[in-house]
This record gives C-alpha cells, sequence and structure tokens, in this order.
C-alpha cells in the first residue's frame, strides 16, 4: 500500500461521519469491496488506529479547552468567589487555585499532601475546594456532611479527616469521622437535609460540566482548567506562570 492511500485511509476514517451520510451512493457490491479492502489494510497496518486514535484524542482535547477557556470567562464568579465553598491558604491571596474532588478519589487522597505543602509554602494562594461527589450514594452523603459541617466552623477538620481516610468513606464512616472532630451530630444530620446544601453541589456539578470536567481531582489555576492529578511541582510552576504574565484575569 502506498503512502498515499494510508493518508486517504487516515482522512477517510477522521471524516467518517460525514462520510457516512453518502453512503447510499455506493452499490452492495462497491460497499462490501471498500469493506474487505479497508479491513485488510487495518489488518496489515494496525499502527494506522494508533494515528487515527491520537488524531482524534487531540482533536477533543482541543475541543475541550476551547469550551473550557469559554466557561472560566463566564462562570468565573461562580468558579472563585461563590460563596459556598471552602476557602483555604489566605483569603486575599492574588492567585487563587480551586479543586474539584470526591472523598473516595483515590488519586485527590494522593494528592492531599502535596496540596497542604503547597498552601503552606505559597502564603499568598488562595484555595478553593468544590464538593464534587462522583462515586456514588457515599460519596455524595460524605460531600453533604462536610458543606453541613461548615455550620459548625468544623469544615476544615472535617474535611482532611475524610479526604486523609485510608479506605472507602462509607456513610459509617463519615459518621464515625464527624463524632471523632467533635461534631453535633443531631444538627449535622439535619443541616444534611437542606435542600440549601443539596443546590451547592448541583451547582458544582453543573459547572464541571460547563468546564469539561468529568473526573476528579481537577485544578482551576486562573484560566486553566487541569483534569486529573498534578504534582506539587508542576501546580507551582503554573501558579508561577500565572504571576509572571501579569496575574489572575479570572480568578
Amino acid at each position: 500500500m502506498t503512502k498515499l492511500f494510508r493518508a486517504a485511509l487516515l482522512s477517510a476514517a477522521l471524516l467518517l461521519p460525514a462520510a457516512a451520510a453518502h453512503a447510499d451512493s455506493f452499490s452492495p457490491d462497491q460497499k462490501a469491496e471498500i469493506g474487505k479492502i479497508v479491513r485488510e489494510y487495518l489488518l496489515q497496518n494496525p499502527d494506522v488506529l494508533i494515528e487515527v486514535s491520537k488524531e482524534l484524542d487531540k482533536r477533543q482535547q482541543d475541543a475541550d479547552n476551547k469550551k473550557r477557556d469559554g466557561a472560566v470567562s463566564s462562570n468565573a464568579q461562580e468558579i472563585f468567589h461563590s460563596g459556598n465553598d471552602l476557602v483555604a491558604g489566605n483569603p486575599k491571596g492574588d492567585v487563587t487555585m480551586v479543586e474539584f474532588f470526591d472523598y473516595n478519589c483515590g488519586w485527590c487522597k494522593k494528592g492531599l499532601p502535596e496540596v497542604l505543602s503547597l498552601v503552606d509554602e505559597d502564603k499568598n494562594l488562595r484555595l478553593v475546594m468544590k464538593e464534587f461527589p462522583i462515586f456514588g450514594e457515599d460519596s455524595e452523603y460524605a460531600a453533604r456532611a462536610a458543606l453541613a459541617s461548615g455550620r459548625q466552623d468544623k469544615y476544615w477538620p472535617f474535611h482532611l479527616a475524610m479526604l486523609g481516610h485510608q479506605g472507602k468513606v462509607t456513610k459509617a464512616v463519615v459518621d464515625q469521622l464527624a463524632e471523632a472532630q467533635g461534631l453535633d451530630m443531631k444538627k449535622l444530620h439535619a443541616d444534611m437535609e437542606d435542600p440549601k446544601i443539596a443546590a451547592v453541589i448541583i451547582e458544582n456539578q453543573k459547572l464541571a460540566q460547563a468546564l469539561a470536567i468529568n473526573g476528579t481531582p481537577a485544578f482551576i489555576i486562573d484560566r486553566k482548567v487541569i483534569p486529573g492529578y498534578l504534582p506539587k511541582d508542576d501546580l507551582a510552576a503554573t501558579i508561577k506562570d500565572v504571576r509572571a504574565s501579569g496575574g489572575c484575569t479570572a480568578c
């Protein structure tokens, strides 16, 4: 097979949805012959599938980045200053880092010491925590409990206890950790049922959808959206870049 045919095949694969619209212009015999040629070529050259996959991933990433940039601009107030989220570090810091997380997210747990170390070392960093439960009922229960604990001024220690817990954070674990933090359990459970608590989680879910965030952790540093775990040094480098370019334009 020639390089020209290979390039044509790659183009055809990328334009498959458009090509499908004209499929009726081929006879059944022509369709069968085309299918046979493509199948044989792919079996002999499986690396083409890797090329196609990489190109599709790149296009999807570019589309997501474009969507995220627009979403950060149009939702900046809700992302960085909603008033419903925990703010740690320096409340008046010159750069804000937002983290979407789940108490049952292994990578969130792995990154906790690094995020805490970053906040401890960077005295001008403002950290915003977004409750984003995506791992089922236990995670949602934990998120509601965390938000409700804020009404007893216990969010931060309770948050650290749950995110630092080794193993699954079940409903029973949430209650055990809440009691260990000295929370009034009757008040906690009552506050957890307040529709305003659920509304915060719904708002975060809508923001995540707008930002093309599908998992945890996910970080937002000014206009840069970072899906997935990122080591401390890389987070620090991104913060440094924001400052070097003149400071926050969205946060």
